[in-house]
């Protein structure tokens, strides 16, 4: 990561925070008040093929205490009606401004995967998280809705967790690398504006 990169990253989520904190309260108070505790979702992510670090999300399902592997149809009955509508307008990100004031995070770059997917395609990530994982990326925007669709059709963990593994891995990675090849501060100005239309356009 640059140090303009990094700086960027640092400037755009104190604004951030600074604008949107008391909406942030709010949000807090009415999950509270709709779901109740816990508030936040923390779990083990990579930002590099032997680096983990706490990635912080709002929660959207219900608590379990054998819960792993990424979402497919398996877990579509745990997501609650108010994590259903932080997943669509991705407010359930929002703490991950705390992840990029810490460095684990850029805005723009590929989603911090799984300690057990870097385990099983060392040699993917060992190219893909050689950029900063990001909030948004190439890989979200355009494999976003297709994956979803391909693993809402998984019931069971075993089958979502050998679909993502075959299917989404791979895929994900090759646009990761497109935007590896490619990045610049344009590009990640664009790939942010492409991500807020996309919010947009979901109503």
């Amino acid at each position: 990561m640059t140090p303009q990169k990094r700086a960027l990253d640092l400037a755009f989520a104190l604004l951030l925070i600074l604008l949107l904190g008391p909406v942030m309260i709010a949000l807090l108070i009415w999950l509270w008040i709709r779901q109740g505790r816990p508030l936040f979702y923390v779990a083990e992510r990579m930002k590099g093929v032997d680096r983990p670090f706490h990635l912080w999300k709002l929660r959207t399902m219900t608590v379990t205490a054998t819960d792993s592997g990424v979402s497919g149809g398996d877990k579509a009955a745990r997501i609650t009606p108010a994590g259903a509508w932080l997943r669509r307008k991705r407010l359930d990100e929002f703490p991950q401004l705390w992840n990029i004031l810490k460095g684990d995070l850029s805005f723009v770059g590929p989603r911090p995967p799984l300690r057990q997917y870097v385990e099983r395609h060392p040699e993917i990530y060992a190219e893909v998280l050689q950029c900063r994982p990001g909030v948004t990326g190439l890989a979200s925007i355009v494999y976003h809705r297709h994956e979803a669709a391909l693993l809402a059709r998984c019931s069971t963990s075993e089958e979502t967790d050998a679909l993502y593994s075959r299917l989404c891995v791979p895929a994900k990675a090759r646009l990761d690398l497109i935007y590896r090849d490619n990045r610049s501060l344009c590009y990640d100005f664009d790939l942010v504006f492409q991500t807020i239309g996309n919010l947009f356009r979901r109503g």
